[in-house]
């Protein structure tokens, strides 16, 4: 058993990927009472000999970290990592208390609100799209009449794409203020009732993209770009990735030189970010910044396409360790592409094997199976599964995620697998 532990905040199920370069008893992990009971975080960790301990704490409530530590004078950590969006305030609180390297309270506190991001962002000359905060359909409409439809509407405080969409005719706007104001995250979250917050912001139509980082005191040790895909309609839910982009090194350095002027606005010192960008005529826009590590099975597809255990390397500057240095090419390319399937109850599933074998394929998965109801794509929990690749090249990626893709068949009571290419 080591001596100071590494404080992970908020339950994923990735015990097996830390056990490849973690000593045993080494973990304490923090998550919500509530969500120890829905996601049976005990069960889940009952056999694992990384935990030392599981402390079930309402650790997204203001103030919690500090709670904690009054609670528990006995807690020590060489390393707090935020392993979830709602983790990060907490996760930083208790490194600053713990004398760790972390973001630092106030910046986890920006990243974590959208509004307040745009502000200080904006006032250290970030491009932003235009944003005002909205607590009824009318203040909706009347920005609307302001700045020409269509525009985004979406909460200031939640993930995963959760109450957003794409607004583009005023009449719509009552319809679209019910549906974006009720967020069920379902067994990630606690029951509790949480503030619901709107933000209304102009459209920006271009190409999305995300960089991933690694940070340490405010410098970047690592860098990528991953080139986005979206499902059509009006919900702008990721339908895959594919890194590093195909992009001009011009590009890539305006989105690495942005990201790092995000960070330098809010004071992050270290960790990892992963933040979102629309390009229009060559100029990036802030979309948001996480600083945690992305979803959608980004930190993977890193790892794989640039050969270098980027979240081993990650823990080691959260521990306050030196790092080798970390790669600027990658030698492969990586991609994702989400299963789209209709809403409704599965009545039958073919291709997933012949997906498998597809030579490049690295993994195939679908969550739900014959007799279970895939609901309505209205966030990113709703997708019900994913393919990942491996080729030489991200065009190469691409299609054979595509064709891999093509392989699946799932037919529900709401019609065939839809093709969202």
């Amino acid at each position: 058993m080591t001596d100071r532990p590494i404080i992970l905040v908020g339950f994923v199920s990735a015990l097996k990927v830390l056990a490849e370069f973690l000593p045993e008893q080494s973990l304490i992990i923090i998550e919500e009472p509530d969500v120890v009971r829905k996601r049976d975080v005990r069960g889940h960790i009952a056999d694992s000999k990384l935990v030392r301990e599981l402390i079930e704490w309402e650790y997204q409530l203001p103030g919690s970290a500090d709670t904690l530590l009054a609670a528990r004078p006995d807690l020590t950590a060489s390393a707090v990592v935020p392993l979830v969006e709602y983790a990060t305030p907490c996760a930083a609180r208790l490194a600053e208390r713990l004398g760790v390297p972390g973001a630092t309270l106030g910046a986890a506190e920006l990243l974590r609100d959208k509004s307040l991001l745009r502000k200080v962002t904006r006032a250290a000359g970030v491009p932003n799209p235009v944003s005002e905060e909205v607590a009824s359909p009318e203040e909706v409409v009347a920005f609307m009449a302001a700045h020409d439809a269509p525009v985004i509407l979406k909460p200031a405080n939640r993930q995963g794409a959760v109450g957003t969409q794409i607004v583009h005719d005023a009449s719509s706007v009552p319809t679209v203020w019910a549906e974006c104001t009720r967020h069920d995250e379902g067994v990630f979250v606690p029951d509790r009732d949480r503030a619901v917050r709107m933000l209304v912001e102009e459209y920006i139509v271009g190409h999305e993209y995300s960089v991933e980082m690694v940070v340490r005191d405010g410098q970047s040790l690592f860098f990528n770009v991953t080139d986005k895909l979206l499902y059509p309609g009006s919900r702008p839910i990721e339908l895959g990735h594919v890194l590093p982009a195909a992009i001009s090194g011009e590009l890539a350095d305006s989105l690495r030189d942005s990201t790092l002027a995000v960070l330098r606005a809010v004071g992050f010192h270290s960790g990892v970010v992963h933040c979102e960008w629309i390009v229009r005529d060559g100029t990036p826009y802030l979309v948001e910044c996480a600083g945690r590590f992305p979803g959608d099975g980004i930190i993977e597809m890193i790892e794989r396409a640039y050969g270098e255990p980027i979240g081993q390397h990650y823990f080691s500057v959260m521990r306050g360790l030196e790092p080798p240095v970390l790669p600027t090419v990658a030698p492969q390319a990586a991609a994702v592409r989400f299963i789209s399937v209709a809403p409704g109850e599965i009545l039958s599933i073919d291709g997933l094997e012949e997906a498998k074998e597809l030579p490049g394929v690295v993994s195939v998965g679908l969550a739900p199976g014959v007799g279970d109801v895939v609901p309505e794509l209205r966030s990113s929990w709703d997708r019900p599964g994913s393919i990942m690749v491996l080729a030489p090249t991200a065009g190469e990626a691409v299609r054979l995620a595509e064709k891999a893709i093509d392989q699946v068949h799932v037919v529900t009571t709401g019609g065939p697998q839809w093709n969202s290419r």
